[in-house]
């Protein structure tokens, strides 16, 4: 019985310090130089583009933001920071040129995807396809 009691008691001190941990280091910003933020995208949206986007979305997004975008991916669990919703108005509100600053240059987990997509334009495609995937 006194196990039992002791093993409760040190779940709920876990998942309460947890808990106060999370909300006292929240993530942190990620900043976008300016000639990012006021960056236009070059690519059109348009089928062709979203669809090229989708197959580099499946190769190098996919994993991690899984396949609605949401941060659910089959790698999330692993990482230390939970991938972002891409759906979410937080990151759909962003300009175009800030995604594409994120995408290219990467960040902690997230990789620079500049070395894998030497192309910009596919990077813009990706932008493209990102916001195919507002809630």
């Amino acid at each position: 019985m006194k196990t039992n009691i002791f093993l409760i008691t040190s779940c709920i001190a876990i998942a309460f310090f947890a808990t106060a941990f999370t909300f006292s280091n929240p993530p942190k910003p990620w900043i976008v130089p300016d000639k990012y933020l006021k960056m236009s995208n070059p690519v059109k949206s348009d089928a062709k583009s979203i669809a090229s986007a989708k197959l580099l979305w499946v190769k190098n997004c996919q994993d991690c933001h899984g396949k609605k975008g949401i941060g659910d991916g089959s790698k999330a669990p692993d990482l230390k920071a939970q991938p972002a919703d891409l759906s979410s108005s937080a990151i759909q509100s962003q300009s175009d040129g800030a995604l594409f600053f994120k995408i290219s240059e990467g960040r902690d987990e997230m990789p620079k995807f500049k070395k894998e997509i030497t192309d910009p334009d596919e990077i813009w495609s990706i932008v493209n396809y990102v916001r195919t995937l507002k809630k």
